[in-house]
């Protein structure tokens, strides 16, 4: 394949040129995950993959919960559909809490005591589909002795949500909210690990290809065994 055919493939499978879905939730969902690190850069990328689409529009999917901002690989915040939230974060998502684990009490000093604290003060604030920002939480971890500076509540935070704890809400002004996982992720059909990854595969390759299963085994973190 000629260099010139390779980058238009790619334009019209990752909905650069073409015709595009009407609603961000279908973009979202034909591209798998699209990467959310940078809240308005994520806007952005889903606003021009869909048709005629606002920044308002992309923000309004995501305040109600039709698109979901979560860790669901490579320890990378991304945005998926809602019915891909859960299958994702539980096919992708274990592989990487050992070593989550590893590096936060090597670094911090953050044990499975100390984490378990915080799941229980995060559950508690957060329960009847609350939302707070991650200063309030911090706030409620320090009242109970947890200290979470010099980068440890970031370290926290991104733990609890690969603990399938909790998830971004909507925002808040400009500042972001967490959510309860269980309350804001409908629960959907569950997926043997075999249908995942078929799932999976096809999304990748649908959206980002012509590519390889190298490039597969990059974009989600999986290995290619």
């Amino acid at each position: 394949m000629k260099t010139s055919d390779l980058a238009l493939s790619r334009f019209h499978n990752q909905l650069i040129a073409g015709d595009q879905p009407k609603r961000p939730e279908e973009t979202v969902r034909r591209m798998g995950a699209i990467q959310a690190q940078d809240y308005l850069g994520a806007l952005w990328a889903v606003g021009l993959r869909t048709g005629n689409s606002t920044q308002s529009d992309v923000e309004q999917a995501i305040a109600s919960g039709r698109i979901v901002r979560m860790w669901p690989m490579r320890r990378t915040i991304h945005i998926v559909h809602r019915d891909d939230a859960r299958w994702m974060h539980a096919l992708m998502v274990p592989r990487l809490l050992e070593n989550m684990g590893q590096r936060g009490e090597r670094i911090w000093g953050l044990t499975e005591t100390i984490l378990e604290r915080c799941r229980n003060i995060t559950a508690r604030a957060l329960t009847g589909e609350k939302r707070l920002g991650r200063s309030a939480l911090y706030e409620l971890m320090a009242e109970e002795g947890v200290d979470t500076s010099e980068g440890r509540g970031l370290h926290i935070m991104a733990r609890l949500a690969h603990d399938g704890l909790i998830c971004f809400g909507p925002r808040e002004g400009k500042q972001p909210t967490f959510v309860l996982f269980d309350e804001w992720v409908p629960k959907g059909q569950s997926m043997s690990r075999e249908e995942s990854l078929r799932e999976l595969a096809l999304r990748y390759f649908t959206a980002h290809g012509p590519a390889q299963i190298a490039d597969l085994g990059w974009w989600s973190g999986l290995t290619q065994k």
